[in-house]
């Protein structure tokens, strides 16, 4: 039995509505948080999880951001997801989620804190399940919104990725 998928494939769907997603704001993509730890005294809560999920629509990706935290992804179903990572140091990687890890793709990977980070389903794939784990947790007000231009001015090599993995 063949077990791959197109977009036309109704597991999407049916995952966003048995996870509840829901857009996912300024980012991109459907998420719903799964976790979060007790409060901290600084107001954040210890660590967060959530469940994510891209599709090869047209706009469907994480848009290039960065978060105060080390932020570990977890592929979990469909196809392979790309992480575009802009290190602070001028490095520029390109980061595959998915099943194939004899392959060179990771189950998990961890963005490090400070990293420019942006994701999308791999080219040919149609969806991806994924989630994020961060300690201390996600809170929207650690997010910081990548700008298209200052980006590509700083990653040269990487601007044609920059600007079609950002939002205005």
């Amino acid at each position: 039995m063949d077990d791959r998928h197109t977009s036309r494939d109704p597991l999407p769907e049916a995952l966003i509505a048995f996870y509840g997603l829901a857009p996912l704001p300024r980012e991109g993509g459907r998420y719903r948080r799964t976790w979060a730890g007790p409060e901290r005294p600084d107001g954040r809560p210890e660590g967060t999880a959530i469940v994510m999920l891209l599709t090869a629509e047209p706009g469907d990706f994480s848009a290039l951001h960065r978060l105060p935290a080390d932020e570990i992804w977890h592929f979990y179903r469909g196809d392979p997801l790309t992480l575009l990572l802009l290190a602070e140091d001028g490095g520029a990687r390109t980061v595959v989620l998915g099943p194939d890890v004899l392959g060179g793709q990771h189950v998990q990977f961890t963005v490090p804190a400070g990293t420019w980070m942006a994701a999308e389903v791999a080219d040919g794939g149609a969806w991806t399940l994924f989630g994020c784990t961060m300690a201390p947790g996600f809170t929207f007000a650690d997010y910081e919104h990548g700008d298209a231009a200052a980006l590509a001015a700083r990653f040269p090599r990487e601007a044609a990725r920059i600007t079609a993995l950002s939002r205005p």
